[in-house]
């Protein structure tokens, strides 16, 4: 018998695997839908003995197809003996809850069995069989876009979960070529569905990328592309059944590599580890740890292939959920709410996928040119003096600064919508003084809102009459604990709550004429443990029969009773989405306060929040690890579709050192979002108040920054109108180098700029790789051919390593201390030649902050080709009229200095190094 310990892990962090050739007590009946290629007869019955393949080549007939199955309680019956033997990758978890033993998991018709490896702690011990009874496809037919059929299980089949619902409806649907979508739920009773926009299709389309097998007993469907057959999604599991039950939903996938990415917000290598490996997801406000469930929630991965293809795969589903990743290799969606609704997507490139996820869940937001530059901000100003200070000091040394933030300390007791009139009195000024100087000003609001003044605080007067509160189970205003003390929530799924936020966002705006909000503790977070100030019921809803393996093991903790209502919902269906929603209401607001572009920074978030705002990855400590660590998180947040990401640069938890921060900041220059940021307990830790060296590695760095905004911008555009990410791990670019799959110490800009930062203390050499390709030192064009292996970087304190790829032209802009400043400046070309003396480029501009520029045309968009010794702009649109020159233009990769050189027919100076040859 295994140790207490063990069977808890195992009941705990078990549970996915993959059996391709399927062993079953019954011979499977495997049944063909609409093969045209096959249904010369126009039969409406296929019966095969193989695995049948439900791909569309062509446009279906609007015929019906059924099953005629054989009644199965009566030809087949409870298994007499339950089949067990399987490798331990190949066991699926039967148990997840705590108190797993022998006759519990028997209970369930399960097997029990200690792990045959006992050093592999997390195997599970009680585990599906292959023989377990699960349901069976019943009355299939062809839809306008799919296919749907009934699910059936039979009633002497119990899960072990209370609530089993007997009868599923399964809907298929060929939504693109490259996308399919299909959902499991109750036909009988009403279920929570995510209620975000999705699209909607109606037709079939031609030529589709990927087919669909199906077997019918026990159900289980596969994705599979056609071009290779690489099975993308695969439930064809018989140890890893479809459980459907009122709290409890499990469906399992094989993948065909173990290669996954993504499934966040969580603090992890960017290689998911599968062996054994647990993902719990439930919105949580908690230090960015190792295991634990943070701000965000999204259930979707990236898989590669073996041959450097990749698919997605997302579960649109917000109840609590956890997702296990086992060696088989698998994975296992387990949710205690709402339906199954799974998309796929087929790619093949990864930037593919990427597009065709963001094109579900929305499009990231196009934000303000500014929003690109240096942002400062610190909890713990004990004043605006000091806020001015600090403002003075880093612009005295010349520093590129762009904003300024403020933190919970400028308001009057903590109240949103408020600032201290005594601490923070000439807070006005100092908002003048930086709009004077080019500069913006950024403050944070918090969901909770104090009923401690009824009567004399106006967002929660309106709140209460307008009813846009977050109700308790009894139909009360739900009272939690944040920095106010008691508060109200405001739920913004309430049809009058978005009226009500930007009614009290313009009203301060009058008095503070913020530039951007920041919306934190929105997951959201309340204080007290208790979920509310008078607990929460002992119903299903805030004690359900399995709690996935969050921290605490609370639905309750640290935030509010899910049995909680909301307008339409209750708390325990909508808990990760309450910062998705905030933030589209403060989105919307800030459109309307300021009629231009703003910048929405949120900690919680779910998918699609990108379309509204950017994230900033939470309360990281000032530590080498945690600097690590943002690149992965970065990386995850890219393919989340909120590619304006950023940490708090130096560390936000404990004090920094120079050295740290230094290269923090030189890291912290190639985050979309960049922000140093820090607590009311550190040390301050903005440029100016280090030594001269260190100051001047920072300046640099912003330098750098800076000049590269143009292309920055560039690339944020190309991800807001068709979903690609900015920032790239780099395999996105080489697909099929498998020594690229583990590198998250690296990333990419676009396709364009290689960075290889310092990430340990007291290192001066950085061991970067190269792939094959040619590469170039950024600063003084020094050629690198990459092939495929590391190469030792010098990497003095003043230097961030960059290196732009062979191929490329990326357009620059000399910098300054504001971006208003800068963007009056000339454009510099920067011109990478590729082995064939070739290379191309975009800029896309228009003035930075008018809304709806690409469909007012009000943008103008240059392609730069190069081509041996010729270097051509052409113009594709120009709607955004302005003075655009360009002063220089830096070659790299002649193979001999040129002697002259004409712009349009003019004789130019040419400058070149005799020995880069640049």
């Amino acid at each position: 018998m295994a140790s207490p310990n063990a069977i808890r892990r195992s009941g705990l962090l078990c549970l996915l695997s993959l059996l391709i050739s399927f062993v079953s007590f019954v011979e499977p009946r495997y049944v063909m839908l609409n093969d045209n290629k096959l249904n010369k007869a126009n039969e409406n019955v296929f019966t095969y003995s193989k695995v049948a393949m439900l791909n569309r080549p062509e446009k279906p007939t609007k015929n019906n197809f059924r099953f005629e199955m054989d009644q199965i309680e009566q030809l087949y019956g409870p298994a007499n003996s339950l089949q067990c033997t399987m490798d331990d990758s190949a066991r699926f978890d039967c148990h997840p809850d705590t108190g797993a033993h022998a006759a519990a998991c028997e209970a369930r018709g399960c097997c029990w069995a200690p792990a045959s490896t006992l050093k592999v702690i997390d195997v599970p011990y009680c585990f599906f069989p292959t023989n377990y009874n699960g349901y069976y496809l019943d009355q299939a037919k062809n839809t306008e876009s799919g296919f749907s059929s009934r699910l059936l299980r039979p009633s002497y089949s119990k899960s072990g979960w209370p609530g089993d619902v007997f009868e599923l409806q399964l809907e298929v649907a060929y939504e693109t070529k490259t996308r399919l979508h299909f959902k499991i739920y109750d036909p009988n009773n009403k279920r929570y569905e995510v209620p975000i926009p999705t699209p909607k299709v109606t037709e079939i389309p031609d030529a589709l990328a990927y087919g669909v097998n199906v077997i019918p007993n026990p159900f289980g469907i596969a994705v599979f592309r056609k071009s290779t057959g690489a099975v993308l999604f695969n439930s064809e599991i018989p140890q890893a059944p479809l459980i459907f039950s009122d709290q409890f939903l499990q469906m399992s996938t094989a993948t065909g590599s173990g290669l996954i990415y993504g499934l966040g917000e969580h603090q992890n290598p960017f290689l998911i580890n599968s062996t054994w490996k647990q993902f719990s997801f439930w919105a949580r406000d908690v230090f960015p740890m190792d295991n634990t469930n943070l701000y965000g929630s999204h259930p979707f991965y990236l898989g590669m292939e073996k041959d450097g293809s990749a698919y997605g795969v997302f579960m649109l589903n917000s109840n609590a959920m956890d997702v296990e990743i086992q060696p088989m290799p698998a994975v296992t969606f387990r949710t205690i709410g709402g339906i199954l609704d799974f998309y796929v997507f087929t790619g093949p490139t990864p930037d593919d996928v990427i597009r065709q996820y963001t094109e579900v869940i929305g499009l990231p937001v196009m934000p303000p040119y500014w929003s690109f530059g240096f942002h400062l901000c610190r909890y713990g100003y004990k004043n605006s003096t000091e806020v001015q200070t600090v403002i003075n000091r880093n612009r005295a040394l010349g520093i590129p600064y762009e904003v300024q933030w403020t933190d919970i300390d400028y308001m009057d007791r903590y109240l949103d919508w408020t600032y201290d009139k005594e601490a923070y009195g000439t807070l006005p000024d100092v908002v003048k003084n930086l709009h004077d100087h080019d500069q913006k000003h950024i403050i944070i609001v918090d969901p909770g809102i104090s009923n401690q003044y009824p009567g004399s605080y106006a967002p929660y007067d309106d709140g209460v009459k307008a009813g846009i509160f977050v109700k308790n189970a009894t139909g009360q205003i739900l009272v939690g604990s944040v920095w106010p003390g008691k508060t109200a929530f405001p739920d913004f799924s309430h049809p009058g709550a978005a009226e009500w936020w930007y009614q009290h966002a313009n009203n301060f705006h009058k008095e503070i004429p913020y530039d951007g909000l920041w919306t934190d503790m929105n997951e959201p977070s309340n204080m007290g443990r208790g979920g509310s100030t008078v607990g929460c019921t002992n119903n299903k809803l805030d004690k359900p029969p399995y709690t996935p393996g969050i921290r605490d093991g609370d639905l309750t903790s640290n935030t509010l009773c899910p049995s909680a209502k909301h307008y339409e919902h209750n708390h325990y269906d909508v808990h990760s989405l309450y910062g998705h929603m905030e933030a589209n209401a403060t989105h919307a607001a800030l459109q309307r306060i300021l009629g231009k572009r703003s910048l929405v920074i949120t900690r919680s978030s779910f998918a699609g929040t990108g379309q509204f705002a950017g994230h900033w990855s939470g309360d990281i400590a000032s530590s080498w690890e945690d600097m690590y660590y943002t690149i992965p998180q970065m990386l995850n947040f890219q393919m989340f579709g909120i590619p304006m990401f950023g940490a708090d640069i130096c560390g936000f938890r404990e004090d920094t050192t120079e050295e740290l921060c230094v290269r923090w900041m030189q890291l912290g220059a190639f985050y979309p979002f960049m922000r140093n940021h820090n607590d009311i307990h550190s040390k301050d830790q903005d440029p100016a108040v280090f030594s001269a060296n260190a100051q001047k590695a920072m300046k640099l760095a912003l330098l750098l920054r800076y000049s590269l905004l143009p292309h920055l911008y560039t690339l944020m555009h190309d991800s807001h109108i068709s979903g690609s990410a900015v920032v790239r791990p780099l395999f996105f670019q080489y697909p099929t180098d498998k020594n690229t799959y583990v590198i998250d110490r690296q990333f990419l800009w676009g396709d364009t700029l290689l960075i290889s930062p310092v990430l340990t203390q007291g290192q001066t050499v950085v061991s970067a790789y190269f792939p094959r390709d040619l590469w170039y030192d950024i600063y003084e064009g020094q050629k690198i051919v990459g092939n495929g292996s590391a190469v030792q970087l010098q990497a003095p304190i003043q230097k961030i390593n960059v290196h732009v790829r062979g191929g490329s032209i990326v357009p620059m802009q000399q910098p300054d201390v504001t971006t208003v400043a800068a963007r009056k400046k000339p454009f510099g070309l920067l011109v990478a030649l590729n082995v064939s003396m070739q290379a191309s480029g975009t800029l896309y501009w228009d003035d930075g902050e008018s809304l709806d520029t690409d469909k007012a045309g009000t943008f103008t968009s240059i392609h730069f080709t190069a081509d041996k010794d010729q270097l051509t702009s052409q113009l594709q649109h120009v709607g955004y009229r302005s003075e655009m020159t360009i002063d220089s233009v830096r070659v790299m990769g002649l193979s001999s200095c040129p002697t002259s050189a004409t712009v349009n027919s003019r004789d130019v100076t040419v400058y070149c190094h005799g020995e880069t040859k640049v």
